[in-house]
């Protein structure tokens, strides 16, 4: 027996110094700024077909960062996605409804086990303790803005921020009018009195005109943006009532317009995360994943159709964090969306988002560790006498440390590589005039530095 343990111990011995040398699993990359697009009813094999209309999304966006084709809707209709995704509340009879009565959700309990709120008559508008990821965000001092394509459309007879209806009176933004294409329920934020019974809502819920002026600089770019095409530009109506084609040609236009805006700007830059995705399926699909649970205000989330969920939707997501052409074939859907964010800003998981095995976006999507302000590059001396011998010193500066080793500079015809604290030397004669020191990384991206040579 003494033996056997003595065998046992060198094992485990073995077993531990074996994972003390294995590399560490590289961290997800943080990222700095989330936007979040969400177009209307289609489905993922459609949408991402060999005959899809909207060719922006699914063929030039997804060359360019990560397409994620298993992405599923968390139920019918279109109000409790949108719940969902900045709630972690399930679907309930109302909001599944799309909530044409503009009552309250009256709860009988909870939160449960789940952080569910318990009403089976189920309700929409949900009472004060019901948080949204915009109250995490607040409280976390992080900022925040739900930018609605035509909400200001009516104003000043109606609010230019944070327009809904009166709490009991049916909603008039269920169909498009000229000139008004606004919808209330594609707006989740407005369906919690968290925010609506707050100045917070007023600043924050505002007209999708506001984005454009945001995007100016990093410091007036919100943590968080959740933006909202009106009822034409999101691919929901078609035709539209201003005349215009409406479906997914009009939705691959209005993407065509916005996603460069955003992936130019100084707060997408560093470290920015574009998401675009639908809100749910069309109806025959009810099909779900992740082991999404129904909740317990309706049996059914497929809603006008038997099913556990809203359906396949795909989604496609762009960021200097991803490499360009990345798939993921893992499964996720709008609550692994809230959770994939709290986890990101370090907040704490609300509702289903913090479902036990519920899989977050990781590093099979967000896949470049360098995706920060990538490097820096110093040489000294910045000027050296011509044609004197001369040892050049390079230092390579990252945000990550794996950015800073094996960095390659170019400079005048010779070569070198940086060790693990970014630096490198090399000696030769200064070449006379002006020249640039290059260095290059694989996914931190390349730098340049000015050196002159005095006579």
């Amino acid at each position: 027996m003494r033996g056997i343990d003595a065998l046992l111990s060198v094992a485990a011995a073995v077993i531990a110094l074996a994972l003390s040398l294995a590399p560490a699993a590289a961290a997800t990359p943080h990222v700095n700024h989330v936007f979040i697009v969400v177009l209307e009813n289609e489905d993922g094999d459609v949408t991402f077909g060999p005959d899809s209309r909207i060719p922006y999304l699914s063929e030039t966006m997804r060359s360019q960062g990560a397409y994620l084709p298993n992405y599923y809707a968390t139920g019918h209709l279109s109000l409790d996605n949108y719940i969902s995704m900045v709630s972690g509340q399930a679907p309930n009879i109302q909001t599944q409804a799309d909530c044409i009565m503009f009552t309250d959700f009256i709860s009988l309990s909870g939160p449960d086990a789940d952080g569910q709120f318990v009403n089976p008559l189920g309700g929409c508008v949900y009472p004060p303790q019901v948080q949204t990821i915009a109250n995490q965000l607040e409280a976390a001092g992080l900022t925040w803005k739900g930018y609605m394509e035509d909400m200001a459309a009516k104003a000043p007879a109606e609010p230019a921020s944070c327009r809904h209806p009166d709490i009991g009176a049916a909603d008039d933004t269920q169909t498009a009018e000229a000139g008004d294409q606004y919808a209330t329920r594609h707006n989740p934020f407005v369906y919690f009195h968290s925010i609506i019974d707050t100045p917070s809502c007023a600043q924050n819920d505002v007209d999708l005109t506001r984005l454009v002026p945001d995007l100016a600089s990093e410091a007036t770019t919100p943590n968080y943006s959740f933006i909202t095409p009106d009822l034409c530009n999101d691919g929901h109506d078609e035709p539209c009532v201003d005349g215009h084609p409406g479906g997914m040609t009009q939705a691959n236009t209005f993407l065509q317009g916005l996603v460069p805006r955003i992936t130019s700007s100084p707060g997408f830059k560093d470290r920015g995360l574009l998401i675009v995705t639908f809100d749910e399926a069309e109806t025959h699909d009810a099909s779900a994943c992740c082991n999404e649970q129904p909740g317990p205000n309706t049996p059914n989330p497929g809603g006008p159709t038997p099913g556990p969920g809203g359906g396949k939707i795909g989604a496609v997501l762009l960021s200097p964090c991803i490499r360009p052409g990345t798939a993921s074939t893992e499964a996720y859907n709008h609550y692994s969306l809230l959770r994939s964010i709290e986890d990101n800003f370090g907040l704490a998981q609300l509702g289903f988002a913090g479902q036990a095995g519920l899989r977050p976006f990781g590093d099979d999507i967000l896949n470049r560790q360098g995706c920060g302000r990538g490097i820096t590059l110093k040489v000294r001396p910045k000027h050296p006498q011509a044609g004197k011998k001369v040892k050049f010193r390079f230092r390579a500066r990252s945000e990550v440390d794996s950015c800073k080793a094996g960095v390659e500079i170019r400079f005048a015809g010779r070569r070198v590589t940086t060790n693990s604290l970014g630096r490198a030397r090399l000696r030769m004669r200064a070449p006379g005039g002006k020249h640039r020191a290059k260095a290059s990384t694989g996914d931190c991206g390349s730098a340049r530095a000015k050196v002159r040579a005095r006579r």
